[in-house]
């Protein structure tokens, strides 16, 4: 055979290397193989000595090159439990959080004012795009520092990568994406280590510090608490139907953008509010991560089905019966320990077990911390949704409603958005309030407000832009700050108005490009909401809604 023109190579370390192959009768390297391999046969490559042809054209897409995508890539959690659970626990007085609680993280008390929080996470490539692939590692690793609480300060690379077959510039972008969302968390990345392999893969293991009265665990759920969930759901059914051909770039586009999406200001919030149990919801969907924080507290749980936010077509692929295998797996560990109610969908069910990449924070907070969260997460600017709520009795069991009891107080209804408190990012704002002037009106009692209204009023009117176009402005100011409440109000004022849906949704797509995908999942929410009430899910009265 001869060598391929486009490289030399050193022929005396071929025939060295290869006569040892030979007289083994096995590829030195991979002993599965005999010598001469497949690859020397076809393309006359040892590459034993080190030899490989030049990179040929641009990389291949990611999401081809692995049996499974993201998180879904994960051993399952009832084959992972079982063999944990065989393990001794080390003892040791300074280990808060430690194996035998199956946390996000792990927690040692280096004094009595700080403690360390350390994870490790690997995963598969979720995207086709390496830099991409590894913003979004980046994200999925630092979550579970974020979900105890903590704040994350260095980083260590674990990365497998097929060396012999791809070029290196995939692995270069993949860590220089990694390393784009760090220095923006400001986290250290200190290094690292590598090793050949078939599949694409990549983590981090984080070290981070936290307080000890700010430790939230997911053994911390009480009878009683809220469930907030911070992320919408079905990145995992999105994924694979992306790459089977069902769903476009431009649907798929808004599970990229989720699942780039950091917890860091979500849990921030969740410090800021005192709420102590938290969990991030990763590959083994919600009702398996909720399941985990349910048996470690020893409590059980309600969730509304209606309640559940879906990224876009997500429900309509479920109901299409494409289930991945990943769902599978999740509905397995939660087993019987699920009840449906009747009138809940499979579709529905099965978003709730959808393996997540760089999922949000699922936080169980108190009735009296919830106004407080809200307030704070909607300070941020963050997206939640309350999906349900803690019960008593049942260790680890979930109960699946199709929507909430029309009899159930929320907590925050009393101090809605119609009041002088901030408004809430979550739960139905206004749903048991009485009926109360609009917060935009000019009758509310509030001094405050008043002024507010008076200024809403002049900066609305006709002048040098038309009150029509002023509220096409507004409207596109809304979708791109993403304000349940104000859309409900302005839709309805645009609609009295005169402007048309076709006039609305061109706005909101100047909204989506200047926010990107996420805004336009925000939208179709929305409208998605409005058409299913008058009043739209976690928002505002629709008659008094807010600005």
């Amino acid at each position: 055979m001869t060598d391929t023109p486009k490289r030399s190579y050193d022929l005396e370390k071929r025939k060295r290397i290869m006569r040892r192959s030979l007289k083994l009768g096995h590829c030195i390297c991979d002993p599965s193989r005999g010598c001469p391999c497949d690859i020397f046969r076809n393309d006359g490559h040892c590459p034993c000595a080190g030899e490989r042809p030049a990179p040929k054209g641009d990389i291949p897409p990611l999401t081809t090159l692995v049996h499974n995508a993201g998180c879904a890539s994960k051993i399952s959690a009832a084959d992972l439990e079982a063999i944990l659970h065989r393990l001794k626990e080390p003892e040791n007085p300074n280990v808060v959080v430690g194996m035998a609680a199956s946390d996000d993280a792990g927690v040692y008390r280096l004094d009595d004012g700080t403690l360390l929080v350390q994870t490790v996470d690997v995963m598969t490539p979720c995207v086709d795009d390496p830099r991409l692939f590894g913003r979004i590692c980046a994200a999925n690793c630092l979550s579970d520092i974020y979900a105890m609480g903590g704040t994350p300060k260095t980083a260590v690379s674990v990365v497998g990568f097929p060396i012999e077959t791809l070029p290196g510039d995939a692995m270069y972008e993949m860590l220089a994406g990694a390393l784009e969302v760090f220095e923006e968390s400001n986290v250290a990345l200190l290094g690292g280590h590598s090793v050949k392999d078939a599949e694409i893969k990549l983590g981090f293991a984080i070290t981070g510090t936290i307080a000890p009265e700010d430790l939230a665990e997911h053994n911390a759920a009480k009878a009683g608490d809220l469930l907030v969930l911070t992320k919408p759901l079905g990145t995992g059914v999105l994924g694979f139907s992306h790459r089977i051909g069902r769903v476009d770039d431009d649907v798929f586009a808004a599970a990229v953008e989720t699942m780039a999406q950091q917890n860091n200001l979500a849990a921030e919030a969740m410090r800021d509010a005192g709420a102590a149990g938290c969990t991030d919801v990763t590959g083994f969907g919600l009702f398996g991560h909720l399941a985990s924080m349910l048996r470690a507290s020893g409590a059980s749980a309600e969730i509304w089905a209606e309640a559940l936010p879906a990224l876009p077509m997500a429900l309509e692929e479920f109901a299409e019966d494409v289930v991945p295998g990943g769902v599978e797996r999740n509905m397995e560990y939660v087993g019987d320990d699920l009840t449906v109610e009747d009138g809940v969908s499979d579709a529905q069910k099965y978003l709730g077990f959808d393996a997540q990449t760089s999922g949000g924070l699922l936080i169980a907070v108190s009735q009296e911390q919830f106004p407080a969260l809200a307030a704070a997460l909607a300070e941020r600017n963050q997206t939640a949704w309350t999906i349900g709520r803690i019960l008593d009795g049942e260790h680890g069991a979930i109960h699946l409603r199709q929507a909430r009891p029309a009899d159930d107080a929320d907590p925050v209804s009393s101090p809605c958005c119609c009041s002088e408190e901030p408004a809430p990012a979550t739960g139905d704002c206004c749903a048991d309030a009485p009926a109360e002037p609009s917060c935009c009106s000019s009758s509310t009692t509030s001094a405050s407000l008043d002024a507010f209204a008076a200024l809403m009023a002049s900066a609305t009117a006709d002048g040098a832009i038309d009150a029509k176009t002023k509220e096409l402005i507004t409207f596109a100011l809304v979708v791109q700050g993403r304000c349940a409440p104000c859309f409900a109000h302005h839709y309805k004022r645009a609609k009295d108005l005169g402007l048309t849906d076709a006039q609305l949704d061109e706005a909101a797509w100047l909204a989506t490009a200047i926010g990107g995908a996420v805004v336009r999942m925000f939208y179709l929410e929305q409208k998605q909401a409005l058409a299913k009430s008058a009043a739209p899910s976690g928002g505002c009265c629709s008659d008094s809604g807010c600005c």
